[in-house]
């Protein structure tokens, strides 16, 4: 199953649905992160070693698909998987075997292959960055995940399971949110997705003093969109979805002096999201620092 969707979108909590809802429910459910690991102990991690294969493999390890052997493993940002790393895995869907490194046998699995990503990986196979046929094999069921700014009649559903899940975790009775902070969230374009709007309502849950999530509770960053509230409580936005994400993006840089690191951190998006996004606004270049600084916070 491949599982694709931007950052923030839920693939983990689906990928682990999946597993939950099957057959193999009471078998190990394994995660590992493609992305985290150079390819040499990336390929170590996942199909095990022996001792002596590489410096520093001081006894044998059997590999993550080993330990998954009857379960299933989730093969998260698997668009950031090296090219030798893919050909092996390729060959493990292929035969059911792993091989783990410096090993002369293979040994049979039975796992179910999740893999998740927020890259498109048919445009990476395009550019021969990904391998066709193992993006073929990978995508035997495929489920598109679509970011929540595209989906806004859930927001009310997740926000009022978010508050009981942080209202119960914190201990706080907080048990809505006004219709002037709800409006906010409506407007806000949540290039984060769920993943951020959960961080800003454990957050308002905190510093709220009522039972109510009011429009001070919410991140300084809201400031300018609730002032557009308060004074068009009943109006249509006027701005556009990229406007809005533009003003909230340049907002975030003036506040952290026009560091794009923190910026992303911040955002909780990827540092490459952020950067395509500016260089689609013309504020790619390094000597763009100070514009970034000077406009900040205004579209």
């Amino acid at each position: 199953v491949l599982i694709r969707g931007e950052t923030g979108t839920g693939k983990e909590l689906v990928a682990r649905a999946i597993h939950d809802a099957s057959e193999r429910s009471n078998r190990p459910y394994v995660t590992v992160n493609c992305a985290s690991l150079p390819e040499p102990l990336l390929e170590a991690e996942l199909f095990g070693s022996v001792q002596g294969a590489f410096p520093g493999a001081s006894a044998d390890r059997s590999g993550l698909f080993a330990e998954a052997d009857g379960g299933t493993i989730l093969l998260d940002e698997i668009g950031d998987m090296p090219a030798g790393v893919q050909a092996k895995l390729l060959r493990l869907l292929e035969a059911g075997e792993v091989r783990a490194v410096g090993a002369t046998e293979a040994r049979t699995v039975d796992v179910r292959v999740l893999a998740a990503t927020h890259r498109d990986l048919s445009k990476d196979v395009e550019s021969n960055r990904f391998r066709s046929d193992l993006f073929n094999r990978l995508r035997e069921v495929a489920i598109p995940l679509p970011p929540l700014r595209s989906r806004p009649e859930d927001l009310p559903l997740l926000v009022e399971h978010l508050l009981k899940k942080h209202s119960r975790d914190t201990g706080r009775v907080v048990r809505a949110v006004s219709p002037e902070a709800m409006r906010m969230l409506e407007r806000y374009p949540w290039p984060g997705n769920v993943r951020e709007l959960s961080h800003v309502l454990e957050r308002a849950v905190g510093m709220t003093r009522g039972t109510r999530i009011e429009v001070e509770d919410l991140p300084a960053q809201f400031s300018d969109a609730a002032d557009a509230v308060r004074e068009t409580p009943t109006a249509a936005p006027r701005q556009t979805l990229d406007e809005v994400e533009k003003a909230h993006i340049l907002a975030v840089l003036k506040s952290v002096g026009g560091n794009r690191v923190r910026a992303a951190a911040i955002l909780d998006i990827d540092r490459k999201t952020l950067y395509r996004k500016l260089i689609r606004w013309g504020l790619q270049r390094p000597e763009d620092e100070e514009q970034l600084k000077r406009i900040g916070g205004t579209t």
